[in-house]
């Protein structure tokens, strides 16, 4: 699909990976972008960019999105939830939180834009996921789990969806210069060249976008077999 004169719909557009996907849409060429986040207030208005009020978490909140973006032929599920929470820890809300945000609210997006998407000759639906869709570290295993789960979620509405012309691209990407790993000392990815590369698999047909070095080593070594922990 082509992205110049397209008209898309962001979630968590405010910031980070959001905000960086709202303005190469833009520079691409985009005719229309639907900004949403919690607080449409905090959306940057600028030409082309029509904010909207989106938790995803929220059913309401979707579906009257739904009946004020008819128009878009891309929707980009981004918005998502880091808790650095030990999983024996956490508390039942912890638990619940980053699956209510980062799973069943993708699916709840995917469920009422795909009708949509069909009407409007297919276009493109993107699902912003992790690394930590297939790896667990100190601290991330809700994070985790709600990304495997998504992932799992991609996959089947790539094949769910592909007989209306839509298609699904999963993007992996590991630590990014936002918020989000503002503690991370690692090496970041810069969100706006993130987003230029799942602009760029939408325009030839892409379905999955491994963002970094360390998303394409983690993908190519799934067929390894775990470490064995043996007690001394």
């Amino acid at each position: 699909m082509k992205i110049r004169n397209s008209i898309a719909l962001v979630t968590g557009a405010n910031r980070g990976l959001g905000s960086a996907f709202v303005q190469v849409l833009l520079d691409a060429g985009a005719k229309k972008v639907y900004a949403a986040a919690r607080n449409p207030r905090s959306i940057k208005i600028v030409s082309g960019v029509e904010p909207l009020q989106i938790d995803v978490t929220n059913q309401r909140d979707i579906t009257a999105a739904a009946r004020a973006a008819t128009d878009v032929n891309i929707v980009i599920n981004n918005a998502g939830i880091f808790q650095p929470t030990p999983l024996l820890a956490a508390s039942d809300a912890d638990l619940r939180a980053e699956m209510n945000t980062n799973y069943f609210g993708t699916l709840a997006m995917s469920r009422a834009f795909a009708p949509l998407l069909a009407r409007n000759g297919g276009g493109g639906l993107v699902n912003v996921l992790s690394v930590l869709s297939w790896v667990n570290l100190p601290g991330t295993a809700l994070y985790s789990a709600s990304k495997a789960a998504a992932w799992s979620l991609t996959n089947a509405l790539r094949e769910e969806l592909r007989a209306q012309g839509t298609q699904v691209v999963g993007l992996h990407v590991g630590f990014m210069d936002t918020d989000m790993a503002k503690e991370v000392q690692s090496p970041k990815s810069n969100p706006l060249d993130v987003a230029r590369q799942v602009l760029a698999a939408l325009e030839n047909g892409g379905s999955e976008v491994l963002a970094d070095a360390v998303s394409r080593q983690v993908k190519a070594g799934l067929s390894a077999q775990p470490p064995l922990h043996v007690a001394a």
